[in-house]
């Protein structure tokens, strides 16, 4: 009988997929924090770990780091919950505990499997499936892409990748990426424009969420008539093709190339011809350009603004920026130093991204008040 803990701090939710693995004869435990789960992967032997990612105190992230410390169990990461995903993940683990392939093992650097990266298109239902490994073992995968396509999905799988990486750092990362099946991105839908998704490049992952939020931000934005508006950390360019029918110009800045490119393509595909990309830190990319913002929107990375970068933002001087943090002791951090620069916080909003948990978008309008 194989062993599972489960880990959610929802507790229905433990309950329905308890329930559910039990049906399978599978022996269950439950966890509700990420503390409790950690003591009992250490005190057990399971043959797999369901774990939620958004966990109070510990993250699901954090977890599942810790046990990599002591244990090679299979891991899998609960994050929005959907019948296609478990479905894939349920085809991949099962394909691949039937041949025996071993997990890679992040302190002795040994070991074939390391991460499954899957995406999906809320309203499109396209799926993006990313196998990552290690380059240390070969093997014919052709049999698990005819698996995973034979699956009864409500959505389809339009991408099959596999994405070798043997660095030595826990982190999703392509050294070489091979097409197993269809192409290397999807589409998605907002406020009736369409995106492009590339694996590695950031896309809001509640899609429903994402129109609240990107509403928001155009709502406090204001009127942008014949303004040039700084779209930084602009990933694949969602908010500044939001913003650019009713503005005389977007220039976006985003670190990860790819999601450069896709945001040129989705502004082509959009219609778009008033929206400038550039790939580059932000720090850097500032110096080169020659055009003034009338307007700045920040959407950064969970550590917030680099404190080289934000003080080169801060002197353009502009009248209004909007700020979109996902986590509240980075965007508090930054508020000190723009206050200090002369803004003043008008107006803030909580967007419930991640329902049923303890984390929110929040969208934060500043009014320069002084110099």
């Amino acid at each position: 009988m194989r062993k599972v803990l489960v880990v959610d701090d929802e507790k229905l939710i433990v309950k329905g997929i308890k329930f559910s693995l039990e049906q399978d004869e599978m022996q269950v435990d439950c966890a509700y924090d990420g503390e409790e789960a950690l003591e009992k992967a250490k005190e057990n032997q399971y043959d797999i770990i369901l774990l939620d990612v958004m966990l109070p105190g510990l993250t699901g992230f954090e977890v599942c780091q810790a046990i990599r410390e002591f244990s090679s169990v299979p891991i899998i990461m609960l994050t929005a919950k959907g019948e296609d995903m478990d479905k894939i993940l349920l085809c991949v683990l099962n394909y691949f505990k039937e041949r025996n392939v071993s997990y890679y093992k992040k302190m002795q650097h040994v070991g074939y499997l390391r991460h499954l990266l899957l995406r999906r298109g809320d309203t499109t239902g396209e799926i993006l499936v990313n196998l990552v490994t290690t380059t240390q073992e070969e093997y014919d995968l052709t049999p698990l892409v005819e698996e995973l396509l034979a699956l009864e999905l409500e959505g389809k799988i339009v991408g099959i990748l596999h994405i070798l990486n043997d660095s030595l750092s826990d982190v999703v990362k392509s050294d070489e990426t091979r097409i197993l099946y269809g192409q290397d991105f999807f589409y998605e839908k907002l406020l009736g424009l369409e995106f492009k998704i590339t694996p590695f490049s950031f896309f809001q992952p509640n899609s429903k969420g994402a129109e609240g939020l990107y509403e928001t931000v155009r709502e406090y934005i204001g009127d942008i008539d014949n303004q040039v508006v700084f779209d930084l950390f602009s990933g694949t360019g969602t908010i500044g093709q939001v913003l650019a029918p009713v503005a005389k110009k977007v220039i976006g800045v985003e670190i990860i190339e790819e999601a450069v490119e896709a945001a040129k393509e989705n502004a082509v595909r959009n219609g778009l011809s008033n929206c400038k990309f550039i790939a580059g830190d932000v720090f850097k990319v500032l110096d080169e350009i020659e055009e003034k913002p009338d307007v700045i929107v920040l959407d950064p990375p969970r550590d917030g603004i680099h404190p080289k970068a934000l003080p080169k933002i801060l002197n353009y001087g502009v009248d209004k920026i909007v700020y979109i943090s996902c986590k509240m002791t980075s965007l508090a951090r930054d508020l000190e130093m723009m206050q200090l620069a002369g803004y003043r916080v008008e107006k803030m909003t909580a967007v419930d991204q991640f329902c049923e948990t303890v984390h929110v978008e929040v969208v934060c309008c500043l009014h320069r008040v002084n110099s």
